[in-house]
């Protein structure tokens, strides 16, 4: 049953990008023009995940829509077609998984995790490093953490949560010593730096550092809401001053921990 229905997507998308017959939309695009929506689909199923999980399954099939759009291009322009792509993961899933099709033996996740660095590096061209396959267009903060896992899998980590937290006050002490209307650049390459530590306690805390800070925007966007509507009327930037705002905040504030309790 699953063969025969990809074997019908696999038809629609082809006719879709038909010259004869085929979707004007369809036909214009290219792997670039198609960039955003692979991100878009990408961040709605994270939402799905978080918020909406019947909308899952609709989300996931959006984001293969464009794994097929990419690999029918590839195959108009006569370079690989989707049978490739499905290849290409099929041998990867074998290799980087000895221990299921072969004879290694691990111990943990955390094993697992560590030999498929050392495949992986096995598998790079010899100008390619650890941190060449961490895409530049991530999430500031998720690629910041994603960095530190892959480094920290070949031993170059801190031992423990103490030294990262130290490393933490250590850039913060860095960026405080800064004037920024002095030295604008170097204020924000220690305010970069103070990032990074932090993202790498958020790591050594078993925190996922994109989510934690998606969720302190959340909060904060609640609340502001919240003193939106204590205000009564539209926030104009002259209707309220600084301390009528702060007021209005610490009751909001004080309104959320009264319905906690």
């Amino acid at each position: 049953m699953a063969e025969e229905g990809f074997k019908r997507l696999r038809d629609i998308i082809a006719q879709l990008r038909d010259p004869n017959g085929g979707c004007p939309w369809d036909l214009k695009q290219t792997h670039h023009s198609l960039k955003p929506y692979m991100i878009e689909e990408s961040y709605e199923v994270l939402d799905a995940i978080d918020n909406h999980p019947e909308n899952l399954a609709g989300e996931l099939g959006d984001v293969l829509l464009q794994v097929m759009l990419h690999s029918q291009i590839a195959s108009d322009e006569g370079r690989f077609n989707v049978q490739t792509v499905i290849e290409h993961l099929i041998n990867k899933l074998i290799v980087r998984h000895p221990h299921v099709f072969g004879d290694t033996s691990v111990a943990d996740a955390d094993e697992v995790l560590k030999n498929w660095e050392q495949i992986k590096a096995q598998d790079k061209k010899a100008d390619e490093g650890i941190l060449s396959g961490v895409p530049r267009g991530m999430p500031a903060l998720l690629r910041a953490q994603r960095i530190g896992e892959k480094v920290g899998r070949v031993g170059f980590d801190w031992d423990s949560v103490e030294e990262v937290k130290a490393k933490v006050s250590e850039e913060l002490n860095e960026f405080l010593a800064v004037d920024p209307k002095l030295d604008p650049q170097h204020s924000a390459e220690e305010f970069g730096d103070l990032l990074f530590a932090l993202s790498q306690l958020g790591r050594f805390m078993k925190l996922d550092v994109e989510a934690v800070a998606n969720a302190a925007n959340d909060k904060f966007t609640r609340r502001f809401e919240s003193l939106e509507r204590k205000a009564g009327k539209k926030l104009d930037g002259k209707s309220f001053s600084r301390d009528d705002l702060e007021k209005l905040w610490i009751a909001v504030k004080q309104d959320e921990k009264t319905k906690a309790y």
